[in-house]
């Protein structure tokens, strides 16, 4: 009988117990790019279409032969090379995706192979654009409960498979990337209670039929539903932290339309420069927006340690919620 591998514990100095926070964030993004004129040009819109409707101007397209995973393992990769964690340390690994590449396996074990996480466990969380949220949810559950110490939540999508070329109202918006966060025990919880809310999307307003495999969405529905979710479910997280939206030092939405984040913080009474909008250059990335947004925000200097965010999403299912976390880890 062959024996078992000898796998090294972690060393109990490196991480405390309980408490998430975030450690470092990574993104990843295909060397492609495609402006919004050669699409307007494509579907015969005029100059500036996609600008003035959706806040892009750019966005990144993998190759046919890129793979998602590959982007993911890289995004992951770089957070825990500046959170300075050996990939031998990680616990768990999780992928927010929709579109992985193959339909088995998931694509968390290839990336937590591509990392050498020789020690974790990997698994899919399908909630379309709410998918990072979600697995932040999952991956901070099980380190406040004391069941993790180390887990990397990846978000990452490549919209560019499945949305349909001819029609401007998914081909305009949607694009491809990866983000990941690493999450540690911290001994100090620094990620408030994440709410998750959902209802059936019984209209059709966000689908992906099995059959022919491309996006179809109402995009009138999907900005009223957006709006008044986000603006909700905001209210929700901010209270539910024990705190007011002028404790808020950053508001970092899904980055699905410009008009919708732009929308929401009027209707929340929010100043511009506290809501992140990274749209114009990378589009709608489904499940990596949210992650993409905060490596954006840190690589900019707009987010510092100890700063308090407000993390929102709304998505096909119909899946929507928000958390507030406090960034990085306590000294």
């Amino acid at each position: 009988m062959t024996s078992p591998t000898t796998v090294p514990a972690i060393s109990a100095a490196r991480f405390r117990v309980g408490g998430a926070a975030v450690a470092a964030v990574g993104s990843s993004l295909p060397a492609g790019v495609v402006d919004s004129a050669e699409i307007e040009q494509r579907l015969g819109l005029a100059p500036d279409w996609i600008a003035r409707r959706t806040g892009i101007r750019a966005r990144h397209v993998a190759a046919p032969q890129e793979r998602l995973d590959t982007l993911a393992a890289t995004a992951a990769a770089t957070a825990l090379e500046r959170a300075g964690i050996a990939p031998t340390d990680v616990d768990l690994v999780l992928v927010a995706t929709s579109t992985a590449d193959e339909v088995m396996p998931n694509a968390a074990p290839m990336v937590a192979g591509a990392l050498g996480a020789t020690r974790a466990g990997a698994f899919d969380v399908g909630a379309a654009c709410s998918g990072f949220l979600a697995a932040l949810a999952t991956g901070a559950s099980l380190i406040d409960a004391g069941r993790a110490r180390c887990v990397v939540v990846v978000g990452a999508d490549l919209m560019s498979r499945i949305v349909d070329p001819a029609d401007r109202g998914t081909s305009a918006i949607f694009a491809d990337g990866a983000g990941a966060v690493v999450l540690v025990a911290s001994g100090e919880a620094r990620i408030g209670p994440i709410l998750l809310r959902s209802e059936p999307d019984t209209d059709g307003i966000i689908y992906v039929d099995r059959e022919d495999q491309r996006m179809r969405m109402a995009g009138h529905e999907t900005f009223k539903l957006a709006v008044a979710r986000l603006s909700e479910t905001t209210a929700e997280a901010v209270a539910a932290a024990g705190l007011t939206l002028d404790d808020i030092d950053l508001f970092v939405y899904h980055q699905a339309n410009g008009r919708i984040l732009t929308a929401v913080g009027e209707r929340l009474g929010l100043r511009s420069e506290r809501v992140v909008d990274c749209i114009s250059g990378l589009g709608n990335t489904s499940a990596a927006t949210l992650p993409l947004a905060l490596d954006h925000s840190v690589q900019s200097g707009r987010l510092h340690n100890g700063d308090r965010v407000l993390l929102g999403a709304f998505g096909a299912g119909l899946i929507w919620g928000a958390t507030v976390l406090e960034w990085g880890v306590p000294a």
